[in-house]
């Protein structure tokens, strides 16, 4: 039985990861690397993604400081304040791409959180189609040093959807990078999204399926979900796209965690954005609520991630 389980937890939660990895209480701190993305600059396209609003996503974006270990010390001290004294942190760099840069300004980013003694690794949020060979031995050379999570953001597993959000890239470029991310020391995760137009309940079942297959570290679902100054909006404003209710939501997440592995670890359950940038749904500000749903959802059909695993 996993680990987990002994703690009586439905599904292998980040926090439980997180404790047994270090043997201690470890927070995210937001970093903004001042990146931009190449589906906005005209690399690949330009417009972003559908969805997207760095400033609603990442708490750095609204709070940050042009100097990295500025926000690093900013960003511990808000989370001393809101936690009370977790003993460790993990550099964070969310918002846009954050590869998307020459090698050596990379490199030195990269190493500049490792100086603070409370910081045991970094987290890296990344599109799929943007890790060159030269970025994967740069992020394999971290990881000789310290903990390292890449974050892809793979949405989906269905191309005609990816196309739907103007992501620029197909599923093909996730396969590529989860294989060469292979063997390098380094915790490879997902970022996907529920409720997306045009996806059935069998569409969703089908990413859970695959990203058991893909057999990665982490995963992390999101809601779909609208804010402010983005072509979604507009979308949800004129009745062109409907949100997942909440149950519909929780039960589509316990359909799909119990096909995932078991030590696949749940990095997040929900989407959300704060008050003044969300237009919908309203449900997804109340992340305890979403948990609560969750839990009592899987109760209730007396299972667990990986129950149906095959």
């Amino acid at each position: 039985m996993p680990s987990w389980r002994d703690s009586g937890l439905r599904f292998h939660t980040y926090r439980h990861f997180l404790r047994k990895r270090f043997a201690a209480r470890v927070y995210r701190v937001s970093l903004d690397g001042g990146f931009t993305c190449p589906n906005v600059d005209g690399t690949v396209a330009t417009g972003g993604c559908i969805f997207c609003n760095n400033d609603s996503f990442s708490p750095s974006r609204r709070h940050g400081h042009a100097d990295i270990a500025a926000q690093l010390d900013d960003g511990i001290a808000r989370l001393k304040a809101r936690y009370g004294e977790p003993t460790r942190f993990l550099a964070y760099f969310q918002p846009a791409t954050n590869t998307h840069a020459p090698i050596p300004a990379l490199r030195a980013l990269f190493h500049k959180p490792l100086n603070n003694p409370l910081v045991v690794g970094i987290v890296i949020g990344t599109r799929p189609d943007c890790v060159s060979g030269a970025v994967m031995d740069l992020l394999a050379e971290l990881a000789q040093q310290t903990y390292v999570c890449v974050e892809y953001g793979m949405q989906t597993m269905h191309d005609k959807s990816l196309d739907w959000m103007n992501r620029g890239h197909h599923h093909d470029a996730m396969l590529d990078a989860v294989a060469r991310s292979r063997d390098r020391n380094f915790d490879i995760s997902a970022h996907v999204i529920l409720g997306l137009p045009g996806e059935s309940h069998a569409d969703m079942l089908a990413t859970a399926h695959e990203l058991a297959r893909l057999r990665l570290d982490g995963v992390k679902f999101h809601n779909l979900h609208a804010v402010a100054d983005t072509p979604l909006a507009e979308l949800v404003r004129n009745g062109t796209v409907a949100m997942l209710g909440r149950d519909e939501y929780v039960a589509t997440l316990a359909d799909m965690l119990e096909v995932l592995p078991p030590e696949v670890v749940i990095q997040r359950i929900s989407g959300d954005a704060p008050r003044e940038y969300l237009i919908g749904p309203q449900w997804c500000l109340d992340k305890a609520a979403v948990r609560r749903a969750l839990d009592a959802e899987l109760a209730r059909r007396d299972s667990w991630q990986g129950k149906w695993r095959r």
